[in-house]
């Protein structure tokens, strides 16, 4: 197959087999999927060769959790809205009405421009490997393979809904059969992902919520994973409202819930993991439900900035770190920018701590690749290494916002984000180049976003338990001036 060669690049971030480390003026090589060389003077024939100076070459970034068919729609509308009364989460009152299919009908075309904004997004902020997490949706299956993305189907399902009455109390409406049927329409779409052509998709076993899906159905779920060898993700500890209401059915904090389920392994994730027993607004007698963690491997899938816009946030990600976490990082909502959600993990995480030194970006950046690559089972994907996968992003260094170069990677997550981001690589295959998503049509899917989001507008009043309408819900800043 043909060779590429990125040749003296300026910078790689490179793996030594036990961690990233720089490496200055080296050739990365790679050879349809594969990285065939990483060092000084590849001595082979290369088909394309591209000048590495001015490049830093890093490994794509893998994104752990992110929801695409949902999140993108919600923009503008959902920035700043929480249930003053369920402790300022928007799961309960608000997430349900902001949706593509809030007119009683499922909206394709929604889902498909929503998920592909997504994508692009992701793409040009260097994430080659993504898990979305989506109930299941007509086209979702072309349109992610089509992405070029690496992708994990993790099709959502669950045992009941949630929903309130009044603002304060959250109720669950439970299925008869637990959402065992759902869950078998789930393996069958993990089913075709597998089967797929490309080789790119594969699947993980994801009940959505802790509190929406009985102990069988998550046990099952567990069981199912096992015996597909696939990773299994739940949304867990994400909420104070959650938190106490696990601690009402079972008198066990969420992990420890699913500690004795026996779902903590090394092959699980925990979507969230905010509200263990050691966090302040969970006022819990201590019982180290961080320790349950290590001990059984578990990885906390952490997406911060989602919380952060309503005040919540991990405590902290350095003492989870510190403690042997297997932390690994999610773009839970828009934008879909796996850098900035970098920037506000090491952020946030050192006010909390009150400590410059609570998290270095080493740690973040680790997070970002190598940990999720761990909790995904793979140790082809994050990192630049031989015999990896070519899952290759290229960094301007030479950008303005990247100026001056001490420290690239440090520059790109602090000052230049996505917009250093030159190119991007796939299983060797070209999907971004000078910023330019190359395998979807970025602007016509966010145009047709905007019109599913006014579709949309019009179905919030009847989902809304007081009947609000969405500009009563969420107003826009500024009123609109009436012009004569």
């Amino acid at each position: 197959m043909p060779v590429t060669l990125i040749k003296k690049a300026a910078w790689v971030v490179a793996f030594d087999g036990r961690k990233h480390t720089y490496r200055q003026g080296v050739d990365v090589a790679f050879e349809d999927d594969r990285i065939i060389h990483v060092g000084p003077g590849f001595a082979g024939k290369a088909a394309e060769t591209i000048d590495g100076k001015g490049l830093m070459v890093m490994p794509g970034l893998v994104n752990v959790h992110s929801h695409p068919a949902s999140e993108p729609m919600t923009k503008g509308w959902n920035d700043e809205l929480g249930s003053p009364k369920l402790y300022q989460s928007s799961l309960y009152e608000f997430m349900p009405l902001f949706r593509a299919d809030s007119g009683g009908a499922p909206d394709t075309d929604a889902f498909q421009a929503s998920a592909t904004v997504a994508y692009s997004e992701l793409l040009l902020s260097g994430v080659t490997t993504l898990v979305d997490m989506s109930v299941p949706w007509e086209g979702w299956l072309d349109t992610f393979a089509g992405s070029g993305l690496r992708a994990v189907f993790a099709p959502m399902y669950r045992s009941a809904r949630w929903f309130t009455k009044n603002a304060h109390v959250v109720e669950y409406e439970w299925s008869k059969d637990e959402g065992f049927s759902a869950m078998e329409a789930a393996m069958k779409v993990i089913d075709a992902a597998h089967a797929h052509a490309s080789g790119r998709l594969t699947g993980m076993i994801s009940p959505s919520q802790i509190d929406t899906c009985t102990g069988g159905l998550i046990q099952a779920s567990f069981a199912e994973a096992k015996k597909r060898k696939l990773p299994f993700q739940i949304h867990a500890a994400q909420s104070v409202v959650e938190f106490h209401e696990m601690t009402r059915r079972h008198g066990m904090t969420p992990v420890e819930w699913l500690g004795s389920l026996g779902v903590l392994s090394d092959r699980s994730l925990i979507g969230h993991g905010i509200f263990l027993d050691h966090h302040t607004s969970a006022h819990w007698p201590r019982r180290d439900d961080i320790q349950d963690l290590v001990d059984s491997g578990t990885t906390v899938a952490h997406c911060p900035t989602v919380f952060q816009r309503r005040g919540i946030t991990l405590q902290t990600f350095g003492e989870y770190v510190r403690r042997g976490v297997n932390m690994a990082i999610g773009t839970d909502t828009y934008p879909h920018n796996m850098i900035e959600e970098m920037r506000h993990v090491a952020i946030m995480s050192r006010v909390v701590g009150e400590d410059c030194y609570d998290v270095r970006s080493t740690d973040v950046f680790n997070a970002a690749t190598l940990g999720g690559a761990k909790a995904l089972g793979r140790k082809d994907i994050g990192r630049v290494a031989v015999g990896a996968k070519a899952d290759i992003v290229l960094v301007d260094v030479t950008h303005p916002a990247m100026r001056p170069v001490r420290d690239p990677v440090r520059s790109m997550i602090y000052a230049a984000a996505e917009r250093a981001i030159r190119t991007v690589f796939v299983d060797g295959r070209k999907v971004v180049e000078a910023g330019k998503v190359l395998t979807m049509d970025h602007a016509g899917a966010a145009e047709r976003l905007e019109a599913a989001q006014r579709r949309a507008e019009a179905g919030v009043k009847k989902l809304d338990w007081a009947k609000r309408d969405h500009t009563k819900i969420s107003p826009l800043i500024f009123p609109v001036a009436k012009e004569s």
